[in-house]
C-alpha cells in the first residue's frame, strides 16, 4: 500500500474523470490500468520504467517503494491500495 499527498488542484493528474469536459493528458490513474493490461505477469524490472515515466508524466509525486509495490502488485495481478490525502 502507498500513500501520497497531493494539492487539489492536481487531483485530476492522479484520478480519471469521466465528467470533466477539460482537455488533458491521460491521468495516471488511466495509465496504471493500461499497464496493468498490457504488463501482468511480466517481470518487475519491465514494469516499473512504465510507471517511472507515467509518474513522472502526471506529476505524481511516488516514492521508489511506492512504484514498486505497483509493480509487484502489476505483476501478480494484485490489487494496489493508496490512500490520497489532499493537502489543504
Amino acid at each position: 500500500m502507498g500513500e501520497i499527498t497531493i494539492h487539489p488542484q492536481d487531483l485530476d493528474r492522479l484520478l480519471t474523470d469521466g465528467t470533466s469536459s477539460r482537455p488533458r493528458t491521460v491521468s495516471y490513474q488511466q495509465a496504471y490500468v493500461d499497464i496493468a493490461a498490457t504488463h501482468y505477469g511480466r517481470p518487475v524490472s519491465e514494469i516499473l520504467p512504465l510507471l517511472h515515466a507515467a509518474a513522472h508524466t502526471a506529476g505524481v509525486p511516488f516514492t521508489e517503494d511506492d512504484l514498486a509495490g505497483q509493480a509487484e502488485a502489476i505483476r501478480a495481478g494484485a490489487p494496489y491500495e493508496l490512500r490520497v490525502r489532499v493537502s489543504r
